[in-house]
């Protein structure tokens, strides 16, 4: 059952394009700006570095948003094969209105430190919490947070 997958998460096509296309934008008008109106030299160099930030950033955005994660009996991985977070090592799920949380995801907190990773958009992890979502519907994220609480709890998901 290891292997089965109980649910999946993408990025939702008009969100993921909204989030890529303001980015894209906003480092294409720093970058512009630099180069027409810049006052002085030093502010001409942080606009380029900045807005070439954004450049990178949105491309890094477009390329996660292309993968999918995907919830097994042991944990969360994404499309690539990347291990986002084992089910063995969650210590505690939060998908509540006031948690600190991607937008339409949920967060867990893992019972070690984990090492820190991004996917812009997908999740990101950072010391013991890991959150899901970003420009992900909501009705996956909750399905997959609904799972993984059954998973978690021992319940058999072969209803």
């Amino acid at each position: 059952m290891s292997n089965e997958v109980l649910a999946t998460l993408r990025a939702a096509p008009a969100r993921r394009y909204f989030a890529y296309g303001a980015l894209l934008a906003l480092g294409a008008l720093m970058v512009y700006v630099a180069f027409v109106s810049a006052p002085s030299f030093g502010f001409r160099v942080m606009l380029i570095v900045f807005g070439a930030g954004i450049l990178v950033m949105a491309e890094r955005m477009r390329r996660a948003t292309g993968m999918e994660l995907r919830l097994l009996a042991d944990g969360i991985y994404d499309s690539s094969g990347t291990l986002v977070v084992a089910v063995d090592d969650i210590a505690k799920l939060d998908r509540g209105m006031f948690a600190l949380k991607p937008s339409h995801g949920f967060v867990v907190t893992t019972k070690t430190k984990q090492p820190r990773a991004w996917a812009p958009g997908l999740w990101w992890r950072m010391g013991r919490r890991i959150g899901i979502g970003g420009v992900t519907p909501a009705g996956p994220a909750k399905f997959m947070a609904e799972r993984l609480s059954m998973i978690m709890s021992g319940h058999d998901l072969d209803m």
